[in-house]
């Protein structure tokens, strides 16, 4: 295997796991560099769930296309927040209206005291190989919610979500690659494929 197609067009998702892969020497490819659009009905009770049905549909549309068996992953993730009871979990993107996520959040979150905001960022990834073998990885980025939107440099929940002192959003795109939920995944992912493909 070569080629893994990532069921993604996030040009900044795309990067940073054609970055952390290509000591592999394989090349990731988007959904529009295989010419397919495939956005199935994620109803998945765990991000684990929803990155297998992304990525199982993303492999059915490029056989159809190709005729070929392709590697292929996808990613699931979201916020759970422990004084919530763990949502938004798996319903992170569509808790509220694009841009009033962290409004949103922080009016449920009014009248809770400091040390019960405990809340992670949580990422599943799904492995489809060529052969239609799943594997499963995952990474979390354990922290807080905080009391206000702080920080202009990350987007969904970044604002809130404290990590030490500063949120997300407050950090450098470096920093948060280096503690966030997708990170940790693909680095397990690059475990994955370095066991089965490395040299």
């Amino acid at each position: 295997m070569k080629k893994l197609i990532m069921a993604t067009n996030n040009a900044n998702k795309l990067r940073e796991a054609r970055e952390i892969v290509a000591p592999l020497g394989i090349e990731v490819l988007s959904l529009g560099d295989m010419g397919i659009d495939c956005d199935p009905d994620e109803n998945g009770e765990t991000f684990a769930d929803n990155a297998a049905i992304k990525a199982r549909a993303v492999r059915a549309a490029v056989t159809e296309k190709t005729g070929g068996s392709p590697a292929v992953f996808a990613d699931d993730s979201g916020l759970c927040v422990d004084a919530l009871g763990g949502r938004p979990g798996v319903h992170s993107a569509r808790y509220a209206p694009k841009g009033q996520e962290c409004a949103k959040l922080l009016g449920e979150m009014n009248n809770v005291p400091d040390d019960e905001r405990t809340a992670r960022f949580v990422c599943s990834i799904a492995f489809l190989d060529t052969d239609g073998q799943l594997f499963t990885v995952s990474g979390k980025c354990e922290g807080n919610i905080g009391y206000e939107q702080r920080g202009t440099n990350g987007f969904g929940y970044d604002p809130v979500f404290m990590v030490g002192n500063r949120t997300m959003a407050e950090m450098s795109a470096d920093e948060k690659n280096e503690i966030s939920h997708r990170g940790a995944a693909m680095r397990e992912l690059y475990r994955l494929l370095k066991e089965r493909y490395g040299e």
